[in-house]
């Protein structure tokens, strides 16, 4: 009966995907297509956590650049400090796996057509006696979709995750967010994601986020977002973070 429900739920993320012909990535899962405007910069100072099972992990903090080197193609850039505190054991912190790729979209968004982009990533473990870093380097390969009417944004999409190494297995990625400005300084969303199991240890999760954004200026904006699993392995993640765009 759990499969059942699991499957449903996993189906309603993509009809919805489907039916709303699918600005985000942080601080969701769910990314879009829209990159960084040409000789424009975007910078991050941001914290992740996670907990489950009285187990925490996440970035502490992780530092995030984004620039647009040609019109409709940005550059990305992830620098994380990450931290692993294992349930009654001392905490691992260190330099973690470097998040490097690049956006690029396809379709520019018109009254009856979405925009749709790819941003490939790769999570590159640069300090492999690190504690923090993979074994070998990981590969996400994405379509992303978005659409907006008037205030209300949707956007989403999924890909592939190349992860390779022992005990490991390559997993899928899909995710649902609808965004909604209230004002010129506060747009709150809510997000659905699913991803099948990375390891061999490991369940398929559904999970849900609520978060938001606030802009202090044009230039500066806090972003948050909060959420917890629906099935399988309980956890609770959060994002917090400053965003300057320049």
């Amino acid at each position: 009966m759990k499969i059942d429900k699991q499957k449903s739920l996993l189906l309603l993320v993509g009809m919805l995907v489907i039916s709303l012909s699918v600005t985000a990535g942080p601080p969701y899962n769910t990314d879009d297509p829209d990159p960084t405007p040409f000789k424009h910069w975007e910078y991050y100072i941001s914290t992740i956590n996670n907990e489950q099972g009285g187990e925490f992990s996440g970035t502490l903090p992780h530092f995030e650049v984004n620039y647009g080197i040609i019109p409709n193609v940005m550059i990305h850039l992830v620098m994380p400090l990450s931290y692993d505190a294992p349930k009654h054991q001392s905490m691992h912190y260190g330099y973690g796996d470097t998040e490097m790729g690049f956006k690029y979209r396809f379709v520019k968004e018109t009254d009856n057509c979405p925009e749709i982009g790819t941003f490939p990533i790769a999570l590159v473990p640069i300090f492999k006696s690190n504690k923090m870093t993979s074994e070998k380097a990981q590969f996400f390969v994405p379509v992303w979709l978005q659409k907006s009417w008037g205030k209300l944004t949707t956007f989403g999409g999924g890909g592939y995750w190349f992860n390779p190494g022992a005990g490991n297995k390559n997993s899928v990625f899909t995710g649902l967010t609808m965004q909604y400005d209230f004002s010129e300084k506060v747009s709150l969303g809510e997000e659905l994601y699913y991803q099948t199991a990375a390891t061999e240890e490991d369940q398929s999760s559904l999970a849900f986020n609520l978060g938001g954004q606030i802009n202090f200026s044009k230039i500066l904006h806090l972003i948050f977002s909060a959420g917890h699993s629906l099935v399988h392995g309980k956890y609770f993640t959060s994002y917090l973070g400053l965003w300057w765009t320049i």
